[in-house]
């Protein structure tokens, strides 16, 4: 076991995983708090590299639990250090888990027979990427793939805003577009039927006449600038969700929960 006092090297570096996305890639790991994230990584077999406890308290059932479960190194920390791990001004986690990034393969999001799955097309905000997340989960998607030049989905303001369920949904990344579509047709080739529909205010088609019933790939494009024109050339379908009010546009999680529930929707009348 270790114990850390006072902010040494090992300290900093872990610090610089909360603002740096290039030291999170050369390190191959990413900070996670709470008790819902850290127990779906440990139940789901995420590889923990370390798990930091407070060492000015004793740990509750769930902290005792997961560090005997949990593998990786344990740290004690003192609890003002702890703070700053969090990202935190007030609270102090009873528990900070280091995890190891995940490979961004393809291979990793499954694409079945009721296959459902997302892209975000450079998306620019990190907390978007984590309620895409959190609701191509809470929709039954399969994986989120994100493109081109992005924000990063182990920012911790995407772990946060994923509540817990990047641990739960592969989350891929891609340099472009050109990759997700031959994804797409070795899937064809191989006697899926994937279809992939983006979403535009200008697509030919209400998202709700669009049949989201077989394997399909929705594509959500970036918050301000929508889909590249790659994308737009590589669609199937292009479809548009009707909107009304003040409002010019939906926020890019926004779309994507909407399309999402409408394939659901459109499943379960089928069923």
């Amino acid at each position: 076991m270790l114990r850390i006092s006072r902010p040494n090297a090992r300290f900093q570096q872990w610090e610089a995983l909360l603002r740096n996305q290039n030291k999170r890639q050369r390190a191959g790991e990413f900070l996670v708090q709470g008790v819902r994230p850290i127990t779906l990584a440990v139940e789901r077999g995420w590889p923990v590299r370390a798990l930091i406890y407070d060492a000015g308290r004793p740990p509750s059932r769930w902290a005792a639990g997961m560090l005997e479960r949990a593998g990786g190194e344990r740290v004690a920390m003192a609890p003002e250090l702890l703070r700053e791990l969090s990202g935190k001004e007030q609270e102090v986690p009873e528990l900070v888990a280091v995890l190891e990034l995940p490979a961004d393969d393809l291979a990793r999001v499954p694409v079945g027979p009721s296959f459902l799955g997302a892209v975000f097309d450079r998306p620019t905000g990190p907390g978007n990427i984590g309620t895409m997340v959190r609701s191509v989960d809470a929709f039954g998607g399969a994986g989120l793939i994100v493109t081109g030049h992005a924000a990063d989905p182990y920012d911790p303001k995407a772990v946060r805003a994923s509540t817990g369920s990047l641990m739960a949904v592969p989350v891929v990344r891609v340099r472009s577009h050109r990759e997700v579509l031959e994804w797409a047709r070795g899937h064809r080739a191989g006697g899926r039927p994937l279809t992939v529909v983006g979403t535009d205010e200008n697509g030919t088609a209400d998202i709700a006449g669009v049949d989201l019933t077989g394997p399909v790939l929705l594509v959500i494009g970036n918050e301000t600038a929508g889909l590249s024109a790659g994308w737009r050339e590589g669609c199937d379908v292009m479809a548009r969700i009707p909107i009304g009010g003040a409002a010019s546009s939906l926020n890019a999680a926004s779309a994507a929960t909407v399309a999402l529930y409408e394939a659901v929707r459109q499943r379960a009348g089928r069923s």
